[in-house]
């Protein structure tokens, strides 16, 4: 009777539990991807935040049609005049329209007791975000004030101090949890890959004992890894594409602070990172087999 012959599979090099490292590395990338989304949307709500503040200068009283359009050309050439859709922020209201948002906003008309109109002409600037810090709003104002027919320059200078503050507090704790958190995926990641290599220890050892070179014994290790990386940040780019799409389908509110350019690059790094860090973890795993002695493979 013939006896049958159990075939075994025999190990390669490098042949790792291929799925499970690609799904831990995937899951760790997705985790900095919804990070680095957090941060995108929060930098856009930022800005335009800062393009709403707004700057009434009130002008001198009896200017002609002909002052009125100079002086909205000269406040459209400032710098820092915000911009929307290639057209300067900048808008006139009479005092005619001042009396008569005075008048639906508190339904009291001062003009009957008054006997005349004592608002002036105005226009309203929106500035640009890059100079909305509190130091630039000064300076825009003297600069405004400084123009021949502008009488004065207002704006809320408490509030304006108030929500700078209030982004930088924020914007440094954001960036702090980032950096903590790219720390611990990093770590994440190179336990799982030293983890996945714990198993091939001892083909590590078998292949210097007949005489393969560390380049040969790492290279499988290493081309590996690179696929993995780059294959697991494809899937976490997925994945937050996805999640992106269903959140701006169902919160269209959303779509107000998208920024696709940042979040290409986004995705782009994390194929970058995971293809580093996958790269750097296996080479220092496979190096730190490389010198054990066999007792310490034990």
């Amino acid at each position: 009777m013939a006896t049958k012959v159990k075939h075994v599979r025999k190990k390669k090099l490098g042949n790792y539990p291929h799925t499970m490292v690609v799904f831990s590395i995937s899951l760790a990338l997705f985790v900095i991807g919804l990070f680095g989304l957090l941060l995108i949307h929060a930098g856009k709500l930022s800005e335009r935040v800062k393009e709403s503040i707004e700057m009434q200068v009130y002008l001198d009283r009896n200017l002609t049609e002909v002052q009125l359009v100079r002086l909205q050309k000269t406040f459209a050439a400032k710098e820092y005049i915000a911009y929307q859709n290639d057209t300067a922020q900048v808008r006139f209201i009479s005092k005619e329209e001042g009396a008569k948002a005075f008048l639906d906003e508190t339904g009291e008309d001062f003009m009957e007791f008054l006997g005349d109109n004592p608002l002036r002409d105005a226009y309203v600037l929106r500035i640009d975000a890059e100079s909305s810090s509190s130091p630039a709003l000064k300076s825009i104002k003297l600069d405004l004030e400084d123009i021949d027919g502008v009488y004065e320059v207002q704006y809320v200078e408490s509030l304006i101090e108030s929500i700078n503050s209030n982004i930088q507090k924020i914007s440094i704790v954001l960036l702090s949890f980032a950096v903590i958190l790219v720390l611990v995926v990093i770590i994440l990641i190179n336990n799982t890959i030293k983890l996945a290599l714990y198993s091939q220890r001892f083909l590590i050892r078998s292949m210097q004992l007949v005489g393969a070179t560390s380049y040969f014994i790492q290279r499988p290790f290493l081309n590996r890894a690179v696929w993995q990386g780059i294959m697991s940040g494809i899937i976490a780019s997925a994945l937050l594409f996805a999640l992106m799409q269903y959140a701006y389908h169902e919160v269209a509110e959303l779509q107000l602070l998208r920024d696709e350019e940042q979040t290409y690059i986004l995705m782009g790094a994390l194929v970058i990172i995971g293809l580093i860090i996958g790269f750097m973890s296996s080479y220092r795993a496979v190096r730190k087999y490389l010198r054990l002695t066999l007792d310490e493979l034990y």
